[in-house]
């Protein structure tokens, strides 16, 4: 089941996304986020009018997704960002798609033009996710990200909300 992210999931969208943090490349947050500030982020991204979801298998969190412009400023306000980050247990199942679909859906009724996913070029399973999902390849970054003492390319790929 999805449904609108609570503040009290804070907690269980730490537990997946503090490893993904920790220990990998595929975001390039240097530090895990705490309650408080996941907690924040569920509040301003819905306040903005932005979604902020979680995906149940039976009662527990097992993955998240959330979009935001993409940029600051008003001339962006249609163009958004997403993440999706699925714990272990949500993987091949069918969750993440069910997610974007949830994030596209809400984007586009509150007029959002482009949906946009910023995937480090080494995450292959994320690129070919996206591409199943109808998005294209708009653009790469070389040397985007620094993390655990190395470089990190960045690939955009992009969605027309609009069709």
């Amino acid at each position: 089941m999805i449904r609108d992210a609570l503040p009290q999931d804070a907690a269980a969208i730490g537990a997946i996304w503090n490893p993904i943090i920790r220990d990998t490349a595929i975001t390039f947050w240097p530090t895990e986020r705490d309650h408080d500030c996941i907690a924040a982020m569920i509040r301003d991204r819905q306040a903005a009018g932005h979604g902020f979801f979680v995906a149940e298998i039976g009662e527990a969190v097992a993955g998240f997704a959330s979009y935001a412009q993409f940029r600051a400023g008003a001339g962006y306000a249609r163009s958004l960002e997403h993440t999706i980050n699925l714990g272990p247990a949500a993987r091949g199942r069918g969750i993440g798609a069910a997610l974007l679909q949830r994030v596209e859906d809400h984007a586009r009724a509150a007029g959002g033009r482009l949906m946009i996913g910023a995937i480090t070029a080494s995450n292959q399973a994320s690129l070919r996710f996206h591409a199943r999902s109808g998005y294209a390849e708009w653009g790469r970054i070389p040397a985007a990200g620094w993390k655990f003492g190395a470089f990190h390319d960045l690939v955009l790929m992009g969605k027309d909300l609009a069709g």
